[in-house]
């Protein structure tokens, strides 16, 4: 069965004075929050991919998006269309180790050497911090 590469889920945001902008995926019977709404729409998205991973993982049915145009939102709502794109979601998933070649220069090379450097938690670490996953 071909796996899909990118669900689109309708999702509420909820707001209400002095709290955190609540986000409910009405289909998926799952919510989370932020506390700005780039900060809800990130932790909407990153919890529809840990969802929808999940199912996939456990051979359970997917349900089917409501249209936006069938979702009636209150005055304090917004309805937003939230897609994740699975192949990431998949791959974050897969803790297994790939080899990349790395060019250095020498004397950096003999510099870490020398520091008893770990090259391979080194790089880690510092992709983590460029792609702000830390």
């Amino acid at each position: 069965m071909k796996q899909v590469e990118r669900y689109f889920y309708p999702a509420i945001f909820i707001y209400e004075p002095g709290q955190e902008i609540a986000v409910d995926f009405p289909d998926l019977g799952c919510a989370t929050s932020g506390i700005n709404d780039d900060d809800a729409l990130l932790s909407a998205r990153e919890l529809l991919g840990c969802v929808l991973n999940g199912l996939e993982e456990d051979g359970e049915e997917i349900p089917a998006p409501t249209p936006l145009s069938e979702i009636k939102s209150k005055e304090n709502e917004r309805t937003v269309l939230i897609d994740v794109y699975m192949p990431s979601v998949r791959m974050a998933n897969e803790n297994r180790a790939v080899n990349r070649t790395v060019t250095l220069p020498a004397w950096l090379n003999a510099a870490a050497l020398e520091r008893n450097i770990n090259f391979s938690q080194v790089l880690q670490e510092a992709l983590k911090t460029k792609l702000n996953l830390v």
